[in-house]
């Protein structure tokens, strides 16, 4: 096999001559690293803290009867960790050793090769395995690269839905790139704060950035009507206008269901359209959560939304400076909005007027 890296490949196996013998054979194309026994194997394989090391093999060749740990206790230790689960390993076997083979190829054993060694059968069944190896990581980097093209092109497709209800609220697609970049700044002052610190590393903070954009998706479902009303909204009007909350977040489950269902980008997007109109004291919409339920993406938007419409100019109402508006969401603190992130806006005021002024409609 003909490769521009030379492949590591780890040798296990008490009996040196056994390791002489395959790294002879394999030295010519592989770089070789050798332990004489199982628990040196897997302080080649894993960090003291059961970590996988930085510098894995490509290939483990294996010896089953071991003393201390054997062979099936490594292979289990390999198969465990996702890291090095992958890892080809080819038990070392005795002629004629049917159980042991059946017992490592039901344990997740690759293949084996038997003691006599015979040098073609070691070499065409390491490279193989080898080549197997290096076409299935090129598979799963192709499959993340068509993934990722694909997260992109929903992503894109979603943002630009949402520039283009914004237009059809009579607003430009600054909006967009306000909210976008006042949550940024605000969730990068909330890391610095304890209160917060430990609950947004957890996060996909990239994600719920991005998700921010899509917080009235639902709109596309409101009347222009009502949506475009210059005055004052009457009952009946208001509750649609509340129901783009349900509405974005039927939307972002339909587009779910053709897609992982793990991706943190829908969930932070179904989160905030949603609940980002709930308020802390439970007075909020639709489904009047209060304090820590509202989910933390919600608590997030909910203050940066009301900021930029506070100070944007709407067709049902002029702007509010950028003191007044701070004040009102202060008024707010502990009863639309949550305590402590309107604690952290004195912090990131001057940034929050700076992008206002600098992407303004």
């Amino acid at each position: 096999m003909v490769t521009n890296e030379r492949d590591l490949i780890l040798i296990v196996d008490d009996i040196e001559i056994n390791r002489i013998i395959l790294r002879e054979i394999l030295q010519n194309d592989y770089d070789i690293i050798e332990a004489p026994d199982g628990q040196e194997a897997l302080d080649i394989l894993f960090t003291a803290d059961g970590e996988p090391a930085e510098a894995l093999p490509t290939a483990i060749l294996l010896d089953v009867m071991m003393p201390n740990i054997d062979g099936f206790q490594v292979l289990e230790k390999i198969k465990s960790n996702e890291v090095t689960m992958n890892i080809p390993v080819l038990f070392i076997t005795a002629a004629n050793s049917e159980e042991t083979e059946s017992r490592g190829l039901v344990a997740g054993a690759a293949d084996y090769i038997t003691k006599p060694f015979n040098h073609n059968v070691v070499r065409a069944r390491v490279d193989n395995h080898i080549s197997l190896a290096r076409y299935s990581h090129k598979l799963e980097q192709l499959v993340f690269q068509k993934t990722a093209e694909v997260t992109r092109t929903y992503e894109s497709t979603l943002e630009v839905l949402a520039t283009i209800i914004e237009y059809r609220n009579l607003e430009s697609g600054a909006h967009i790139r306000r909210t976008t970049l006042l949550t940024e700044v605000l969730v990068a002052k909330m890391m610095e704060c304890e209160a917060f610190k430990a609950a947004l590393m957890a996060e996909n903070i990239p994600s719920l950035i991005k998700a921010s954009a899509l917080h009235d998706i639902g709109k596309i479902g409101i009347p222009d009507g009502i949506l475009l009303k210059p005055g004052k909204l009457n009952a009946d009007e208001f509750n649609m206008i509340k129901t783009h909350t349900t509405i974005g977040s039927h939307i972002i489950d339909s587009i779910a269901e053709t897609l992982p269902d793990n991706d943190q980008y829908l969930k932070y997007a179904k989160d905030i359209c949603h609940y980002h109109h709930e308020r802390w004291d439970g007075n909020g919409y639709p489904g009047g959560l209060s304090g820590d339920d509202i989910p933390l993406a919600a608590r997030i938007i909910s203050i940066v939304d009301v900021y930029d419409a506070l100070v944007s100019p709407r067709c049902y109402k002029d702007p509010y400076s950028h003191d007044v508006s701070m004040e009102i969401i202060t008024d707010g603190r502990g009863t639309q909005f949550d305590p402590d992130i309107v604690d952290i806006l004195p912090d990131v005021a001057d940034i929050f007027q700076k992008i206002e002024e600098a992407h303004r409609d």
